[in-house]
């Protein structure tokens, strides 16, 4: 069934703040991320989207993301949740291993990066198969939403090459069977259009 997906990722937590690693531990919004939740809301009203199903990860941190952005009741899903990185949550980002991480993590008891690839891509496949899913909004995590990005987006297609900064509101086609992505929409990008 053909639909638009819109995943956006929570808004600055408190780990981002201090640059700590966060994945499946859970650290409360800023002021800074509560407030880049309320311009998606403030972006999502001027540009007159509505939803029919909304969807976040268990962490609390996207609950208290999507609650500031819509009233809309939403249910959680445990493989939106961020990539598991074992022992290194927690730790200084620092410590983190320059990229690509393939399965490095898996050593530590975290995800390979297939694994994780994999989980969510399924995730995101079978919320859009279920019925009456035309348009649906996602909260979810940084790494998971670049993830999900890389395997959809066009290979040619360099604008996104980075993980998408909090709050970012990425919008994908889904045909039934697979995606397409068609716009990202930054913090900044709101801030232009909203005229803040």
């Amino acid at each position: 069934m053909a639909g638009t997906l819109y995943v956006v990722r929570h808004g600055q937590t408190l780990f981002n703040e201090r640059k700590i690693i966060q994945g499946l531990i859970d650290s409360p919004l800023t002021a800074e991320g509560i407030e880049q939740a309320r311009r998606v809301g403030r972006f999502i009203a001027h540009q007159n989207l509505t939803f029919d199903h909304a969807y976040a990860s268990t962490l609390a941190c996207t609950h208290q993301t999507l609650e500031l952005i819509t009233s809309m009741p939403f249910e959680r899903e445990a493989g939106l949740c961020e990539w598991s990185f074992g022992e290194y949550e927690g730790e200084r980002a620092a410590l983190m291993p320059p990229q690509p991480w393939g399965d490095y993590f898996v050593q530590f008891g975290g995800e390979g990066e297939r694994e994780f690839s994999d989980r969510i891509n399924e995730t995101l496949t079978n919320i859009m198969n279920r019925p009456g899913h035309k348009q649906v909004f996602v909260v979810s995590h940084g790494s998971a939403g670049f993830s999900f990005m890389k395997r959809w987006r066009d290979a040619a297609d360099r604008r996104y090459t980075d993980v998408p900064g909090n709050c970012s509101m990425v919008r994908y086609g889904f045909d039934g069977t697979g995606f397409v992505l068609e716009e990202i929409f930054e913090q900044e990008d709101m801030r232009r259009v909203l005229g803040e």
